[in-house]
């Protein structure tokens, strides 16, 4: 799985919630492949650690919370000033408590959507006018299943996952007749970090999903993503690549 290479070099990619987890893994892999990385990462301690496992020259980090806008526009121009942002993997993203929609706690419901959603946002806005002006950018956009089938109590993190679903194909399609493309990938739960945030009960109702019937390992995620990243993938844009173990094959 890991054997496959690509051609990343005198590529640059930012990369949000690239400290850990399918982030942390996309990170090595381009590194690998021989690209320029920055993470974004709101955890400064998971950054240090990053940064001192990979150890690259190529790679440079800064703390950023997604869902503010201001922060990602200077983020931006700092980078701008001496290279292109050639590749975007817009993965940060937060589950939040499972609960039902009517008792869920409304200032949380809307920091889940603020950084799912609005974050993917802010991050294209900022990004995309470069990748006009140099006509060259792949864009990925990390959904979720429970973006296409709705989660029982995770109505926020499902309701973001399906804007930034929307989100690409809009933005995919306004982009169509440039080298740029956008698309969005819809894993199944899979062995992260962010499975801790969740109860035993919704893991396993979670996993019952599954016609596989096992979690997604993060490198076969990593794989599908470099592609979507590459310079091989020269048609696809606007469109939803479902990598669930097949729980959601629309």
């Amino acid at each position: 799985m890991n054997n496959i290479s690509y051609n990343f070099k005198n590529r640059t990619a930012v990369i949000t919630g690239g400290a850990q987890g399918f982030g942390f893994d996309i990170t090595k892999r381009f590194l690998n492949s021989g690209a320029k990385v920055v993470i974004w990462d709101i955890d400064p301690k998971m950054i240090e650690k990053s940064m001192k496992d990979l150890n690259n020259p190529n790679l440079s980090s800064k703390i950023v919370d997604v869902s503010n806008y201001q922060v990602v526009e200077d983020c931006v121009n700092e980078i701008t000033k001496s290279s292109n942002i050639d590749i975007l993997i817009n993965n940060a993203g937060i589950t939040g408590p499972t609960s039902t929609l009517w008792e869920y706690d409304v200032d949380f419901w809307k920091k889940i959507v603020d950084i799912n959603l609005m974050g993917t946002f802010n991050c294209c806005r900022a990004i995309v006018p470069n990748m006009i002006k140099n006509n060259y950018g792949r864009i990925v956009n990390v959904a979720s299943v429970a973006g296409k089938d709705g989660n029982a109590n995770a109505s926020a993190y499902s309701a973001g996952k399906a804007g930034a679903i929307a989100l690409t194909k809009s933005l995919g399609k306004e982009l169509a007749d440039k080298n740029i493309a956008v698309n969005a990938v819809t894993p199944a739960g899979a062995k992260t970090r962010i499975l801790d945030q969740m109860t035993k009960e919704h893991v396993q109702r979670m996993l019952s999903k599954v016609p596989r019937g096992r979690f997604l390992e993060v490198e076969e995620f990593t794989s599908l993503v470099c592609w979507l990243s590459s310079e091989e993938n020269t048609f696809s844009t606007a469109a939803v690549f479902d990598i669930s173990g097949g729980r959601s094959t629309y």
